[in-house]
Parts: structure tokens; sequence; C-alpha cells
């Protein structure tokens, strides 16, 4: 059946982070939820729970844990058996969790920056030295931007001043929405492998991959990095149930998964029976045909965005996803004062994402969250030309 992404619920008069931080007149296209209603299938999941009326504590089912593998080897044919699902009241947890598991105080966390913000405080939760291996900024064209890996300097960054323990993987790239090639993932794996580093990958926009793009776990591509991996896998964005605050480890090393659930246990990370209700509906097949829908209006939104940049905002350079529905935009040519982030909210009354946030390489950048109505978008689109008289 068709789905109407032109419209959205108001959102303003709800509890929203996303629409009651700022004034009435600001236009919220910063936190990372979009502003549709979830699938169908969901709602009459989490509706049918509720008026049962008893909302008690529940585990993760056994159906559930299946469901989670089911989706794993019909997506990707990564084959995994459910005893290797864990759940998680969220992705954030899950991957502190994880460095509680796998680090102990002063071991080294590498990560890739410009990076998702909470990636760069899992070294403080823990107690550890926090290594970078920046991405490198690719101008493909004079209003576009791509980043690749520096394999040479990747590398160079195990080990610098403590042992590297753990690499936190974002797959698909959050915020320069890169969907990293077969090879790049074997490449990064590789060198994982080589220093005895566990691999922990949050691949929570794995299903916003935006066609002809394919995900890829990172964990699927031999035995042997399937074993050193944690896979952190979620509906949240996909579904967009983020307020529901449930996610999935898998784990296949058995060791490895033993330790993780220990961790989960010792900090008390219960999920809520209304998130399991609503995974268990996502996962399940029955919201396929509104999430491809999905994948065709995000896409459309994306090419819209790039294009009204090039026409219209010559000053500015933006990535063009392959994967979320998050622009990661280059403002360093306009020199905006404080920070892009800043202006825009003054001068165009919209909020952004301030690029300072996402780490090393991230200053003079703003990220754009483009999963709302076309007439959503353009109208935020305006409002910055017209801040920049252009």
């Amino acid at each position: 059946m068709p789905y109407d992404f032109s419209l959205a619920p108001d959102r303003s008069h709800t509890n929203s982070i996303k629409w009651t931080l700022y004034p009435p007149n600001v236009l919220p296209l910063w936190v990372a939820d979009m502003d549709f209603p979830a699938p169908p299938a969901v709602t009459a999941a989490l509706q049918k729970a509720i008026s049962h009326g008893v909302l008690g504590y529940e585990f993760p089912s056994k159906k559930l844990k299946e469901t989670v593998a089911a989706r794993m080897e019909n997506l990707y044919g990564w084959k995994i058996s459910p005893e290797a699902v864990i759940a998680t009241p969220g992705i954030i947890a899950g991957f502190n969790a994880a460095a509680w598991t796998i680090c102990q105080p002063g071991d080294g966390l590498l990560t890739q920056p410009p990076i998702y913000p909470p990636f760069l405080s899992v070294h403080k939760n823990v107690g550890l030295r926090h290594q970078n291996a920046p991405l490198r900024e690719v101008f493909q064209a004079e209003h576009l931007l791509r980043y690749e890996i520096d394999f040479d300097h990747f590398e160079l960054m195990f080990n610098t001043d403590a042992p590297t323990r753990l690499f936190l993987l974002s797959n698909p790239h959050n915020p320069t929405g890169r969907a990293f090639t077969r090879q790049e993932l074997l490449g990064m794996a590789e060198i994982c492998l080589a220093n005895q580093t566990t691999i922990v990958s949050d691949e929570i926009h794995s299903e916003l991959t935006l066609p002809p793009y394919q995900h890829i776990p990172i964990a699927s591509l031999s035995h042997e990095i399937e074993a050193q991996t944690i896979t952190l896998i979620a509906p949240s964005k996909t579904f967009n149930i983020p307020g529901l605050f449930t996610g999935f480890a898998i784990i296949t090393d058995p060791t490895l998964r033993e330790n993780f659930r220990k961790t989960t246990e010792r900090l008390s990370m219960h999920v809520a029976s209304l998130g399991l209700v609503a995974a268990q509906a996502a996962f399940s097949g029955e919201c396929d045909s509104w999430l491809a829908e999905l994948l065709t209006h995000l896409s459309a939104n994306r090419n819209f965005l790039t294009e009204y940049l090039r026409q219209n905002l010559p000053g500015l350079r933006t990535t063009q996803p392959e994967a979320t529905y998050l622009a990661w935009i280059d403002c360093r040519a306009l020199n905006l004062q404080p920070d892009p982030q800043q202006y825009f909210l003054k001068q165009a009354q919209v909020a952004l994402n301030n690029g300072a946030e996402f780490g090393e390489g991230g200053q003079g950048f703003v990220r754009l969250n483009f999963g709302c109505p076309r007439t959503t978008l353009e109208q935020a689109l305006n409002r910055l030309k017209n801040s920049l008289n252009l």
C-alpha cells in the first residue's frame, strides 16, 4: 500500500526534544529522529499490548531473537544463532557496555572522527585513552564532499599511547553518510585482527542504506572477524521509534557474549517491554513495504538537498549520503560567526547540529536531518539561503 511521506504530525505540542528545545519559530532539522509516524504494523502491535492492560517485566522472547537472526540472514546472508542476540536499552548503552566488557582503565579506544558525539565520551566513562584515526576529506565536485579511510594513518594510530583494545566503528558512518565497501571493511578488520583489537560496530543506520548502495555487516566478512566483533543494531532509526530505547548486540563468540551479558546485568541494563514488542513488529518483515517507500522518499530528499545547495548556496559543500537521513555540510568557506550552527539558528531560525561536537574535523560544519516532508526541507533551505542574502 502507498504511504504518504509528504505530511507529518504536529509534534510541537509533545515532549519531543527535537521540536521543543528551541523556540516555536525555529525549524528543527537536528537530532536524528524523523518526523514520520512509525509503520502501522509497529503502532498496531503497541496498541494491542497496551489494550491488554498489564505492562509487566519481560525478557526478550525466543521468537524475537529468532526474528533478529532471520533478518540478518534475509538482508545480508549473514547466518547467526538466535543465542547470539542480546537485547540492550539502545545503542549508546550497548557500546558503553562493550567498552566496560573489553577494556581495562588505561587501554586505548580508537574512533574515526568526525563521529557521532556519544562515541567521544566512551573513553571518559570507562577511563580509556582516546585514539583518533580521522577520515580523509575528498572533494568530488565543487559542491560535493566525500570521506575515505586513510589506511596508513588508521594503522599508525593503533597502540600509540596504549594498547588499542577496542575499535568503535560507525557503519554506516554518522555523520558523513558513508556506506563502507567490502574492501574498506576488510582493510579495517584485518588491521584490527593483527592488533588483537575487538571491533564494536554501531550499525544502527544499516537499514537506511540508500539505493544503489548496500550495507555489509563487518562481522559477516569471515568467521575470524565475526568472533572478534560485537555488532549493534536497532529498529529505532529505521522505523522511527528511538524513544523506545531498544537495541541488540550480536555476539557470536560464546566467551565474549557471556562477558557482555554479565556487564549488562551489572549495569542494570533492562529493556522496556514495549520496546521489545515494537522490535518484533519492526523486524518481522511486516514493515518492509513501508521501509521501501521511506527509502525512496529519503533518496529524493537527499538529491533535492544536494541540487539546491549547488544552485543556491555556492559557498557550501555537502556530502551526498550513501546511507542515513543526515547530510554533513561544510560551511568553512563562509566563515560564519560565532559558528555555523549558531549563525543559522539566529539568522535563519533553523536548528542544525554543530559540527564541532563531532570531534576532530568537525569545526565549521553542520549536520542536517532530512528525514522530514519535502516542504519542511525546502522551507529550511530557503531560510538558510535568505540568511546569507544569496
